[in-house]
């Protein structure tokens, strides 16, 4: 797995006030942040899953969501990870040809099929995982162990008061 070096302001040389400025003196400084953020963790793995898995975003939440659900629809999935609904069931082509997931009709809905994952699925989805905790560790290793309770409470509460 590639590492991924995180640059902090305090190593920046040139513009190093400027950069710092953009975070703290701007309009919508908290969506700015955490956005920054969210961009810093997973465009590098993203890319890194592309190349070593030839796997795309729709692709790879795909397998994701339905790693940790029995089934779900193609809806479900759009739902869970705010993609549009267009990318994911391009996505289900995908994986179904590639045997990552099985399709049933759903007995709820005609309109809608219930996806699942397969056991190659799985296994493609235990070997992305690392990718991601190192990353994370990347990003998160500024917090001691009380902060990191902390925020994982207060993004519990945003992720709870934003869901579908």
């Amino acid at each position: 797995m590639p590492e991924h070096r995180l640059t902090s302001v305090s190593t920046r040389n040139r513009n190093e006030r400027e950069f710092a400025a953009i975070f703290e003196r701007n309009e919508v400084r908290d969506t700015f942040r955490i956005s920054y953020l969210a961009n810093r963790l997973v465009i590098p793995v993203y890319e890194d899953i592309k190349r070593e898995f030839g796997l795309k975003l729709g692709e790879y939440l795909l397998l994701f969501c339905l790693s940790h659900n029995e089934e779900l629809t193609a809806q479900d999935v759009a739902d869970m990870t705010g993609r549009p609904r267009n990318s994911i069931s391009r996505a289900v082509h995908r994986m179904l040809e590639d045997g990552y997931l099985t399709r049933s009709p759903d007995p709820a809905d005609g309109r809608q099929a219930l996806l699942r994952i397969t056991s190659e699925g799985q296994e493609l989805h235990r070997q992305i995982v690392p990718w991601f905790l190192v990353r994370e560790e990347q990003i998160l290793c500024a917090l001691d162990s009380d902060e990191r309770r902390q925020l994982d409470r207060l993004l519990a509460k945003l992720v709870g008061s934003n869901a579908p």
